[in-house]
């Protein structure tokens, strides 16, 4: 099969394309026909070294995808073959990662992907969709009426978490950097979108809720005096992204307004947990309740191109289409 893969860490330029033999599916695996390889920040900074040391004998990147089941493994019995499925976690752990024709993974990586869902929006789901539902706590019951801030709504994962919030009923405001990101959130659901950049943008949040209930931050450092401004008791401030340097926290000012922290990395997250992550965005997909991101199509050939565009910012979803036939 054609793969992507790189065998040390570095920039993109350590990535190649190859032909190497199509792995079969172990117990309790499946093999994926992959359409489409959705690319995160994870997987750039995995392959850099940022996050991960360099792999055994090579590393075929990218957790998220879509496809159809093309071989079960043993003791696979909830998969059917030609199944269309939404993949997750591809390459945690595992050698065979989504940017190639096919990847080979535990059965229960793979979720039934409905027909009324594209196999674009598939890929797009995975890191971002489950982040979104673990910062916003993982049971959607318990959002009915409440008022969050999310930052970054034009972003995979702020676009899923205000998808996700008001599927589940709550009031939810964003922060963007220019109109064009505010109406992305909008069209996303968003009920209030505010340009951080703009003077008043604290007096907006603030004529929303003068304290949020939950805040998915993904910039702590920069964005603290605006969080704190809208925060108060009870408010729980969940931070899904590391920036370069860590912020320094103002230990009085958050006595004071009596916030709460909780820092998220998927990779660590119970299995409890993220179980319940998994249940909740598939079902607001089955609902149509999820939406795709603008996405950017990249051939496997430009790999390292559709790495560095997620690295530089790209706006939307960078999805990389492995067969060449499509």
């Amino acid at each position: 099969m054609k793969a992507a893969l790189y065998r040390g860490t570095g920039p993109s330029s350590v990535l190649s394309v190859e032909e190497i033999a199509t792995p079969g599916p172990g117990p309790g695996q499946v093999r994926v026909k992959v359409f489409f390889s959705g690319v995160n920040p994870t997987d750039w900074k995995t392959r850099s070294g940022a996050t991960g040391g360099a792999p055994a004998s090579f590393q075929v990147p990218h957790h998220d995808g879509s496809g159809a089941i093309d071989a079960l493994g043993e003791g696979v019995t909830d998969r059917a073959l030609g199944q269309r499925v939404w993949i997750y976690q591809a390459a945690y752990a595992n050698r065979y990662g989504t940017a190639a024709e096919y990847c080979v993974v535990p059965a229960a990586r793979t979720i039934p992907l409905p027909d009324s869902a594209s196999y674009e929006l598939g890929a797009c789901l995975g890191v971002p969709a489950l982040t979104a539902a673990i910062c916003l706590g993982g049971h959607p019951e318990a959002l009915a009426g409440a008022r969050l801030l999310v930052a970054g709504g034009a972003g995979a994962v702020g676009h899923f978490a205000i998808e996700l919030a008001k599927h589940a009923g709550a009031l939810v405001a964003t922060t963007v950097s220019s109109e064009d990101k505010a109406e992305m959130a909008r069209a996303a659901g968003a009920d209030l979108a505010v340009n951080y950049r703009e003077p008043g943008a604290t007096e907006l949040l603030k004529s929303f809720a003068p304290r949020m209930d939950r805040i998915v931050e993904l910039a702590l450092g920069a964005n603290l005096d605006l969080d704190l401004a809208v925060s108060g008791p009870g408010t729980l401030i969940v931070v899904y992204a590391a920036e370069p340097s860590d912020p320094v926290l103002p230990t009085r000012r958050l006595m004071n307004a009596n916030v709460m922290f909780r820092f998220v990395l998927l990779y660590s997250v119970p299995a409890s947990e993220l179980a319940e992550a998994v249940a909740w965005a598939n079902g607001a997909l089955v609902t149509g309740a999820l939406t795709a991101l603008p996405v950017h199509l990249f051939p496997l050939d430009d790999i390292a191109a559709a790495q560095d565009a997620v690295e530089h910012g790209a706006v939307g979803k960078v999805l990389v289409v492995p067969d060449r036939h499509i």
